[in-house]
C-alpha cells in the first residue's frame, strides 16, 4: 500500500534530519529575517537596538544555580521530568515551553529557563528523551533516532506541556514553543501539527519548503541561522522562507555571517566572534516574543 503524502513527508524529515545531526550537532559539547525584499538577511552586524540588552548568562556560560523545579507534566509518564522556571510575582505571564538539543535536558537549557522566567515568561523546558542524556555522539543519535521514531508521541508531549501552562492561573494563555538544533526542528514540527499556541522560534533546526506544508502554521515563526551552517544551510533556509512566503506566513527569519551551528545556546564557545551575532538574534527574539505572546 502507498503511504500518504504526510507520511511520506514525514518519513523523509527523519531522514534528513539524522543526516543533519550526523554533520553538525556531533561537534557540539555535550553540555555538563527577512530582508527588505523578502529573503533571509544575512547581515552578522546588529540591527537596530542590537546591543541594547545584555545576553542571558546561560548562554555565555555564566548560568547561575538552577532556581525552578523539577515537573512530570504528562498524565502517566513519570519518567518524563521537565524543569519549570516561575517569574517573581502574581502574573499573569506568558508562557513558554522551549525544547533542548539532541543530548537532552541538560542544565544549560535548565538555567536558560531561568534567565527566561526572569524576563517575564513561566518557562518549561520540554523532555523528549524521558529523563535520559547523552555524553557523546553516539549515544546522542541513539536517542533521536528513538524520538523521531515516534513523532506522534513528541507531538503529544508537547501538547502536554502547553496544557500543562495554559491551566496555571498565572498564565495568560499565551504559550510560545522555542528550540535548538534538533529542539528547533520539533518547535517546527509541534508549530505544525501540534494544538493551538502561539508563536514558533527555531535556532538552526531541520526546515520543510513545502508551501502546503507551512500553510498550516497559524502564527508568525521566528528563525535564528548560520551562514556557516550545514544543518540547516542557507540554501535551506531561503527555501523555508520563500515556502513561508508563498503560503502568506508571517516570519522574521536571519542568517548571521561568520557563525556557525550552535553559535547562540553557547556564545562562550567563540565569544569575540558569537557575541555580536548572538545579541541581535536575542533582541530579535525579544521582540518576537513581546509581538506574539505580550
Amino acid at each position: 500500500m502507498l503511504r500518504s503524502a504526510t507520511a511520506a513527508l514525514r518519513a523523509g524529515l527523519v531522514a534528513a534530519t539524522l543526516t543533519l545531526f550526523t554533520v553538525t550537532c556531533g561537534g557540539a559539547p555535550p553540555d555538563g529575517e527577512s530582508a527588505a525584499d523578502g529573503s533571509p538577511s544575512t547581515d552578522s552586524a546588529p540591527a537596530d537596538g542590537g546591543q541594547d540588552g545584555a545576553l542571558p548568562p546561560a548562554i555565555v556560560g555564566n548560568g547561575g544555580p538552577l532556581e525552578g523545579t523539577d515537573l512530570n507534566y504528562v498524565d502517566g509518564d513519570a519518567a518524563t521530568n521537565g524543569y519549570l522556571a516561575v517569574p517573581e510575582g502574581d502574573g499573569p505571564f506568558p508562557a513558554l515551553v522551549i525544547i533542548h538539543e539532541w543530548n537532552g535536558l541538560q542544565d544549560r537549557v535548565r538555567q536558560l529557563a531561568d534567565d527566561f522566567a526572569d524576563e517575564g515568561y513561566v518557562t518549561l523546558a520540554a523532555d523528549l528523551f524521558q529523563g535520559r542524556t547523552g555524553s557523546n555522539p553516539q549515544e546522542n543519535m541513539a536517542l533521536v533516532r528513538e524520538a523521531q521514531a515516534d513523532q506522534p508521541a513528541m507531538i503529544a508531549n508537547l501538547n502536554a506541556a502547553v496544557a500543562y501552562l495554559k491551566g496555571r492561573p498565572d498564565v495568560t494563555g499565551r504559550v510560545g514553543a522555542m528550540g535548538w538544533c534538533f529542539g528547533g526542528g520539533v518547535a517546527l514540527s509541534f508549530g505544525l501539527d501540534g494544538d493551538n499556541h502561539e508563536a514558533t522560534a527555531i535556532f538552526y533546526g531541520r526546515l520543510v519548503d513545502d508551501p502546503e506544508v507551512v500553510a498550516r502554521l497559524d502564527h508568525e515563526v521566528y528563525g535564528t541561522f548560520a551562514a556557516l551552517d550545514n544543518g540547516p544551510s542557507p540554501e535551506s533556509v531561503a527555501g523555508f522562507e520563500a515556502a513561508l512566503r508563498a503560503a502568506g506566513v508571517e516570519n522574521d527569519l536571519h542568517i548571521y555571517d561568520d557563525v556557525d551551528h550552535g553559535f547562540w545556546l553557547r556564545v562562550d564557545g567563540d565569544p569575540e566572534v558569537r557575541t555580536a551575532p548572538a545579541t541581535d538574534a536575542w533582541e530579535r527574539l525579544k521582540a518576537y516574543l513581546q509581538r506574539t505572546l505580550g
